[in-house]
Formats: C-alpha cells, structure tokens, sequence
C-alpha cells in the first residue's frame, strides 16, 4: 500500500505534464459565398471566442469580454474586421457590411455582406485576422463562387490571394 501512494502522485505528474505539451493551433475559418439570385457576397468568418477576445482586448479594451453588452462587442468586432478583412471584387475596393454575430461552441460567426454585386470574375482576399496575436496563425478560406468552389490558407508570411471565376 505505501507503494501504491508513492507510484500514484509520480503516475499523475507524468501523465499531467504529457498534456502540457499539447500544441494549440491557431486557425480561423472564412466562408464566402456569391448569391446570384440577391446579387450579394455573403461572408461567414469563425474564430476561436478566447483568441478573438484576446485580440479585442490588446486592440481596443482590456477590460473587454464576450459577456459584456453586445452592442460594445459588436462595435469592436466590426472595427477589426474592417481593418483586418478586405475584399477586391473584379479590382474593386469594396466595404464589407457587418451584420452580427453569434457564438457557437467556443466559436465567434461573424457574419458580413456585400451588396449590389452584379457579377464576379476576380476576388481579392486580404485576411489578416489574430496576425497580430499569433505569428503561426492560419487564415483558411474557401469559396463558392459562379458554381466553383475554392479555398485557400493565409499566413502572416502571405496574407492575400487573388482568384480568378471567369
């Protein structure tokens, strides 16, 4: 028995400092979409609530945190994203509109849009979301566009595509 209670706290230190190991991957995740039919780009861009709460607070307020009043959070969320998100459509600057947010499992959905897009031939996409937070931070983006679908991975190293759906 007095074995058995000098193995246990070893065994558990062992086994605990195996998961302090653990890699977190930084990666958000952005949907863009071309609906014909409302002649708009729909854009759906997730990101981790702790990563994206951190960047907030760095930015804007450190006291800052998904609890507080939505208002607060919204005007924080749609000033990042305007500087941190931008869209070229067929060489054109354009301005995404945020239109909320909605937390999902330790994931923040932004949702934005584009109006008054008659057609699409070229998109360029410069995302450049937790750049600032995490160097090894991934911005993968996939795209359904005029019926094609493509997607692309953004690093800090590389922050912009252009595609091309003519």
């Amino acid at each position: 028995m007095n074995t058995f209670k000098l193995i246990l706290p070893f065994f558990l230190i062992v086994l605990l400092s195996a998961f302090s190991t653990a890699h977190k991957y930084y990666i958000s995740n952005t949907q863009i979409e071309y609906v014909e039919a409302k002649k708009s780009i729909q854009i759906i861009t997730r990101v981790f609530i702790d990563d994206f709460e951190n960047v907030l607070k760095e930015r804007y307020d450190a006291t800052l945190t998904f609890d507080d009043d939505t208002e607060t959070i919204d005007v924080y969320i749609k000033k990042y994203l305007k500087e941190k998100l931008n869209l070229k459509i067929n060489e054109i600057a354009t301005d995404a509109v945020f239109l909320g947010k909605e937390i999902d499992m330790g994931i923040v959905k932004c949702y934005l849009e584009i109006e008054d897009v008659s057609q699409v031939k070229t998109i360029e996409i410069t995302n450049q979301v937790l750049f600032d937070l995490f160097e090894e931070q991934q911005n993968i983006i996939k795209l359904d566009i005029n019926s094609k679908k493509k997607s692309y991975v953004l690093t800090k190293q590389k922050d912009s595509a252009v595609l091309n759906f003519n």
